[in-house]
């Protein structure tokens, strides 16, 4: 983990052991207003059975950073919907993410997702919205 992404809350809390996307090979590794970064490490319990990277590990992938993007300013969210877009069969090591929002609002976020492979091939978009509310801590 890098040190940027060890300054902001929402990686601490979703970059540690127990998390549902820690678990699943995912990794946090930028967020700031505006723009987050994460990446899927592959290994034998992402491969669907083609061999190819299952789409519920580029979803958990898109999700969990589309989630930090939306949560980027302090505040914290639930997902209210996603959709993707497949483009391609997913392969190789390290399948990375990059969000952005469409629109950051008072109740609900809409954040735009893409996945790439590690030959730099767009393999995935997604648009997720989320449902925000204050932190809790």
């Amino acid at each position: 983990m890098n040190g940027q992404a060890e300054q902001h809350w929402i990686c601490r809390l979703t970059n540690q052991p127990h998390q549902f996307s820690y678990e699943s090979g995912v990794e946090v590794t930028h967020v700031e207003p505006g723009r987050a970064e994460g990446v899927l490490t592959v290994g034998p319990d992402s491969i669907n059975p083609h061999g190819k990277v299952h789409g519920g590990a580029l979803a958990t992938l898109a999700d969990t950073v589309a989630g930090c993007c939306a949560c980027a300013r302090g505040r914290s969210c639930v997902t209210s919907g996603s959709f993707m877009e497949f483009l391609r069969p997913a392969d190789g090591d390290r399948i990375t993410c990059t969000a952005v929002p469409k629109k950051e609002g008072q109740t609900l976020s809409v954040i735009q997702v893409e996945l790439h492979n590690g030959a730099e091939a767009l393999v995935a978009t997604g648009t997720f919205t989320f449902f925000m509310f204050d932190r809790k801590d």
